[in-house]
């Protein structure tokens, strides 16, 4: 009896090893290293790709005007608040003019003596012409009568120096005359030169735009070149758009493009490229280049926002195309993990163009209906066992 329990509990025993080996050996070969590996697959096939670039630039203003005094003072008053909407010419503000309009006023007044003076001069020269004009007379009918023996040659000299005297006073009056001229052109350039820089504490709007800045309120000391109103150009504003070099072969000018505001939901904005930079960024590798809207967006965005540029390139010609997430690196090589009769073949390819939805041409080294591993749930090789499922935990499908 005694060895008939130990002989069962010695099968027992052996039962309970068996099934924990064969356990063991099923979780490593289902669940261990020695497991199939799950993948994705899909069949290569051959169409066409339009490839796309796709950038982040910042909402920028072409023409941004900075409206500021020619010279320091103290601001007066400023007119428009920011958001108000301006005319070409209309006047946002004005600077303090301190003593100007009373230099003005004096030198208004001095303009009206320099023409008094002109006035004066010129009747003196009338004056003294007719003057000259009777001694002129007068010499011409002495002469006769000195002919004639009527006169003495004494009365006749005496007439002539009238002639001589009204000549000279007629001279001098004609310098008066010409001096008073130039005393009122100089008094005009003076009055001109006080006129200017009043005429610049003015701040005028040069062109119609949109106040995106007020610098400074009235009271506020400024200096020369300080821009105390800035406006924009609401028609002229664009994205300045930065692209990855190594993807920017096909950026010009004229490619159409799709942009989406941060600020705002629904279907990108129509636009297309205006210019590409001739200098990029050196320090980001990024190739820069004004994006201009077809139609300025309503409301206008605000200057400095972020936006998505996606510019739209030619469709290429159909070739194989598979999706990027297949192309994996194997040492030197590029390529794909091919199924070939149930197994695993690593299948270099020379890739080209690709789309954003995550296509990319194959231009050689696979064909169009080849069955090929797009995820897996762990890295592969040769002599991988693979299992194909519809999707991977994590993985959108």
């Amino acid at each position: 009896m005694m060895k008939m329990s130990r002989r069962a509990r010695s099968l027992a025993l052996g039962a309970v090893i068996v099934v924990l080996v064969g356990l063991f050996l099923w979780v490593v070969l289902r669940a261990g290293p020695l497991a199939p590996v799950p993948v994705t697959t899909t069949t290569v096939e051959r169409r066409a790709v339009a490839p796309a670039l796709f950038g982040v630039g910042v909402v920028e203003s072409r023409y941004t005007h900075r409206i500021g005094p020619t010279m320091a003072g103290r601001l007066a008053r400023v007119d428009v608040q920011v958001g108000d909407r301006v005319t070409a010419g209309q006047v946002l503000g004005e600077m303090d003019p301190v003593d100007l309009d009373q230099r003005l006023g004096a030198q208004q007044a001095a303009l009206a003596r320099a023409r008094a003076g002109i006035a004066a001069a010129d009747a003196q020269v009338q004056d003294l012409a007719a003057r000259r004009a009777h001694a002129e007379n007068q010499v011409r009918r002495y002469e006769q009568l000195f002919a004639a023996r009527a006169v003495s040659e004494e009365a006749m000299e005496a007439r002539r120096q009238e002639l001589r005297l009204a000549q000279a006073g007629w001279l001098a009056a004609r310098a008066n005359l010409d001096a008073a001229g130039q005393e009122l052109a100089r008094g005009g350039a003076e009055r001109d030169a006080l006129a200017r820089p009043r005429a610049n504490l003015r701040l005028v709007a040069p062109a119609a735009g949109l106040v995106t800045a007020r610098a400074a309120d009235p009271g506020t000391t400024v200096v020369a070149g300080q821009a105390v109103v800035e406006i924009v150009d609401p028609a002229s504003v664009w994205v300045n758009a930065r692209f990855d070099q190594l993807r920017a072969s096909g950026l010009r000018a004229g490619l159409p493009a799709r942009v989406a505001l941060r600020s705002r939901d629904g279907a990108p904005l129509a636009a297309k490229v205006l210019r590409v930079e001739p200098t990029a960024d050196a320090v980001t590798e990024e190739a820069l280049a004004k994006v201009s809207f077809d139609a300025p967006p309503q409301p206008l965005p605000a200057i400095g926002e972020l936006a998505e540029v996606t510019l739209e390139l030619p469709a290429l010609p159909p070739r194989p195309v598979v999706p990027n997430a297949s192309v994996q690196r194997s040492g030197s090589q590029v390529g794909v993990w091919r199924l070939d009769d149930g197994g695993l073949r690593f299948a270099p390819v020379r890739l080209g163009a690709s789309d954003l939805d995550g296509n990319v041409q194959v231009l050689d080294g696979l064909d169009a209906g080849a069955r090929i591993v797009v995820y897996s749930q762990r890295a592969l090789d040769a002599r991988s066992r693979i299992e194909v499922v519809e999707r991977l935990p994590g993985v959108k499908p």
